[in-house]
C-alpha cells in the first residue's frame, strides 16, 4: 500500500485546504497526474502523484484543511490487491450539535439601538457576552462582516495569510540561514546586441526576453557550482537532482510566489520564453502544480522592470543561494584603457555560508558574466 500524502508546497506553508479531488476509489494514477487541488495562502495548486498506481481510498474530504505530511489516499502498486479488512473510514467534519430549545436573546439596550441604527437583524448576531448576550462589539461586527463584499473580504483575508506566511518564512530563513552577500555588474552589450539580431528574424509572440538568458546562463553556471544548487536539511548540504530554478513572480493582490522551471540548464532559449510566459499567467491566475512549488534547487528574482538597480535577496530555506538581477542601464566603464557607456546589470548572489563561502560565490557570479558575454552558447 503507498500512502499518498500532503506534500510542502513551500517554505512558507505548512497546512492546504483539500478544495477538489480529481480521482476516485479504483482509478488508475500515473507519475505527475494531477490528482487533487489544494488551496494554499498564495494559490489553488494541483497536486501531483509521484507513483503509478491504483486508487484505493481516500482519506480526507473535500473542503477539510490538513498538515503537510498528512495522508491523503492510498493507493496500491501494480499487481497489489486490496486488503480484505474494511477500508478506513473517510474523515468527515464534526456534526453540530444537536438544536436545543429557543431560548431568550440577551442583548443590552444600547447593542439594540445600534443594530436598529445599522438595519442589523440581531436575531443573526451571535453574541460573545455573559450567558451569550449580543453586545455593541458583536454588532459592530457582525455590521461590518455583511457590508464588505464576500469576494472583497476573501481576497482580503488571502492577501493576509500571506503577508503572514511570507513573513514567517523569511523570518526562519533570516534566523536559521547565515547569509552573505556578493554583487557583480555585468556588460550586457553583447547579449543585448546578440539578442536583436535573434529577435529580429521571429515575429512579435516568439521574441525572448533577456531576462531568459539569465536564467539560462544561471542554469548552465550551477551545473558547474553544484554547491549553489540544493538544500540544506538535517544539518547538511543535499544536491539537487536537476536544475529547477524558482522564479519570483509578485501578484497583482501583493506578495509573491516563486514556483520552479525545470531542468533549466538542459532547454533551449525558446523553451524558456514559453514556460516563463506560462509560469507567470499562472502564478497571478492562481493554479501552479504541486510539483512547481515544492522544488525549486535556485531562485532567480529580477526586479529590472521595477527600475531597482540591485536587489539583496532572502534566501528560501531550504534553499542555499539566489540570485538577483537589476535593471539594465547604461552606466560608465572602463574598457581597454578607454571609457565607454554601455547597457549593464547589477547580479548579486545571496548564499548560505553552511553550504559556500565567498571564493566560491565570486567564481559563481563571474561564471554567469562569462556565459552572458557569449550569449550563442546560451541559444541551445
Amino acid at each position: 500500500m503507498i500512502e499518498f500524502k500532503m506534500p510542502a508546497l513551500g517554505s512558507d506553508m505548512d497546512a492546504g485546504t483539500l478544495n477538489e479531488w480529481l480521482v476516485k476509489p479504483g482509478d488508475t494514477v500515473t507519475r505527475g497526474q494531477a490528482v487533487a487541488v489544494v488551496e494554499t495562502t498564495k494559490a489553488a495548486v494541483e497536486v501531483e502523484c509521484w507513483q503509478d498506481g491504483i486508487v484505493h481510498e481516500l482519506l480526507v474530504p473535500v473542503g477539510e484543511t490538513v498538515e503537510t505530511g498528512t495522508p491523503l489516499a492510498n493507493l496500491l502498486a501494480d499487481g497489489e490487491s486490496a486488503p480484505t479488512e474494511p477500508k478506513r473510514p473517510v474523515r468527515r467534519p464534526k456534526a453540530p450539535a444537536k438544536q436545543v430549545a429557543p431560548r431568550r436573546l440577551w442583548i443590552s439596550p444600547a447593542a439594540r439601538r445600534l443594530a436598529a441604527s445599522l438595519g442589523v437583524d440581531v436575531e443573526a448576531v451571535t453574541g460573545t457576552g455573559p450567558q451569550g448576550a449580543v453586545t455593541i462589539r458583536d454588532v459592530e461586527h457582525f455590521a461590518a462582516a455583511v457590508t464588505k463584499p464576500p469576494a472583497a473580504a476573501a481576497a482580503t483575508d488571502r492577501a493576509t495569510q500571506m503577508r503572514k506566511s511570507i513573513a514567517a518564512a523569511m523570518t526562519r530563513s533570516k534566523h536559521e540561514i547565515p547569509h552573505y552577500y556578493l554583487a557583480e555588474e555585468i556588460p550586457m552589450e553583447k547579449t543585448i546586441g546578440w539578442l536583436t539580431d535573434y529577435n529580429g528574424q521571429r515575429s512579435i509572440t516568439e521574441r525572448v526576453l533577456p531576462a531568459v538568458l539569465q536564467l539560462k546562463a544561471v542554469g548552465i553556471a550551477a551545473q558547474r557550482f553544484t554547491e549553489f544548487n540544493g538544500f540544506w536539511r538535517d544539518g547538511g548540504f543535499q544536491p539537487g537532482t536537476g536544475i529547477h530554478i524558482g522564479i519570483a513572480i509578485s501578484l497583482r493582490g501583493g506578495g509573491l510566489v516563486a514556483p520552479a522551471i525545470h531542468d533549466v540548464a538542459d532547454k533551449e532559449i525558446n523553451e524558456l520564453m514559453r514556460n516563463l510566459t506560462d509560469l507567470v499567467a499562472r502564478a497571478r491566475a492562481g493554479s501552479l502544480r504541486s510539483s512547481e512549488m515544492s522544488d525549486p534547487t535556485i531562485t532567480v528574482t529580477n526586479l529590472g522592470d521595477q527600475g531597482v538597480d540591485s536587489v539583496l535577496g532572502v534566501i528560501y530555506p531550504p534553499q542555499v543561494a539566489l540570485i538577483g538581477f537589476g535593471r539594465q542601464a547604461q552606466r560608465v566603464r572602463v574598457v581597454d584603457g578607454g571609457i565607454r557607456v554601455m547597457p549593464t546589470v547589477q547580479a548579486t548572489l545571496s548564499a548560505d555560508h553552511r553550504a559556500s563561502d565567498g571564493h566560491r560565490g565570486a567564481l559563481f557570479l563571474d561564471a554567469i558574466n562569462e556565459l552572458l558575454q557569449l550569449p550563442e552558447r546560451l541559444e541551445k
